[in-house]
């Protein structure tokens, strides 16, 4: 399965690759700019095949019926157009867009003529490449409507113009770098510029119920997870058939080898759940001194957790590092099962991520929908 992040075609990207093997024609959809309330993130994606299925959304639903349309008749005409659903157009009230917001969504007919571009990106997250694929939404000269060019960090990997290629070759590697979809404006035309990188990571360490149940949160959740617990008795793929490795080994010296493989990055998040001081306490030690790693959250009761802070400081992890550990592990939802707990885990890792309070939407005043650029922007540089 291909795995990307916050990235053109993330929700479809398994379902454009079985169509572009097939040679299937079919329209996409594809956010492109969001404003207030818009639920979809710039680079959503819907396909419509040729029969009539819809695969992905562009909206939490409101919509998708009018997108729906759109792509059907994109695959009649074989043009492609950029559709503006806002709060002060009457067709947003007709589509059921009343909840506020503006959306614009580029919408293009696929076939077997004009595939190639997106057969160059998949076949470049086959090999787990990242790449970017730069797609002109906007420009005086309709002909130009959908051109593409994808580009690797050192290379050129597909190019429908050579002066659109000049013109996006920098920003799309900036893109690549930062791992954020925008709309570049230029000279005559806007150009959507997204970025397919590899997967974030979350590691699990302890083999069991618990850790199982995060698991299953964290591949739902887009994640490339791996379990990993010193037990090999308890530590098998059969116990954890979501997991995309299950590895045996002790946690601390896998953890050490995946930093300096450079498998590491300011995505990777941390969930301990060996309850076990000769696992915990070197894993911890590695873990919060390795400031680029988003999360690290360890289970255990107060107790426990008093108990592991003052071994950690007795092995010289300094407060400013222990402040980082999220423990307990989870937000307080009053869960009680492994699948209840591990919802509150990934609450915690979804709030730390972009920076939410936490607290319920009916208690704050805040956008439900807030600013993604800012937030991508401050993960990036952490």
């Amino acid at each position: 399965m291909i795995v990307v992040s916050e990235v053109v075609m993330h929700n479809v990207v398994d379902d454009v690759a079985l169509l572009v093997d097939a040679g299937a024609t079919f329209g996409l959809a594809t956010v492109v700019s969001t404003f207030a309330s818009a639920p979809r993130s710039p680079g959503s994606s819907m396909i419509v095949t040729g029969d009539g299925r819809v695969m992905g959304s562009v909206s939490g639903g409101c919509v998708d019926g009018a997108v729906l349309t759109a792509c059907q008749y994109a695959q009649e005409t074989g043009e492609s157009t950029l559709e503006h659903f806002g709060v002060d157009d009457d067709a947003a009230f007709s589509v059921g867009l009343s909840c506020g917001g503006t959306i614009d969504v580029f919408v293009q007919p696929i076939s077997g003529s004009n595939s190639a571009a997106l057969i160059s990106l998949i076949t470049s997250l086959r090999a787990d490449v990242p790449a970017v694929i730069a797609t002109v939404v906007q420009h005086v000269d309709a002909g130009m409507l959908g051109k593409h060019v994808v580009v690797s960090a050192d290379a050129v990997l597909h190019c429908d113009s050579v002066m659109l290629e000049d013109l996006v070759a920098v920003d799309a590697r900036r893109a690549l770098a930062s791992g954020q979809t925008s709309v570049f404006t230029y000279p005559d035309q806007k150009v959507l510029i997204a970025p397919h990188t590899q997967a974030p990571r979350m590691l699990v360490f302890g083999a069991n119920d618990f850790a199982g149940a995060v698991v299953k949160q964290g591949r739902q959740l887009g994640y490339r997870v791996s379990l990993i617990d010193a037990r090999p008795a308890f530590t098998t793929a059969s116990r954890f058939p979501a997991a995309h490795d299950v590895v045996v080994e002790w946690p601390h010296r896998y953890l050490e080898r995946e930093i300096s493989a450079g498998r590491i990055d300011s995505r990777t998040v941390v969930c301990i759940f060996t309850h076990d001081m000769k696992f915990d306490v070197p894993l911890l030690s590695t873990a919060l001194r390795y400031h680029s790693i988003l999360y690290v959250g360890a289970m255990g009761s107060r107790r426990t957790h008093e108990d592991r802070n003052r071994r950690l400081r007795e092995s010289g992890v300094n407060e400013s590092d222990i402040a980082r550990l999220h423990s307990p592990i989870g937000l307080d939802l009053g869960a009680r099962t492994p699948e209840e707990v591990a919802v509150s885990i990934a609450a915690e890792i979804i709030a730390t991520r972009y920076k939410g309070s936490g607290a319920p939407l009916s208690a704050v005043d805040t956008p439900i929908h807030q600013d993604m650029s800012s937030r991508v922007a401050s993960l990036c540089t952490m």
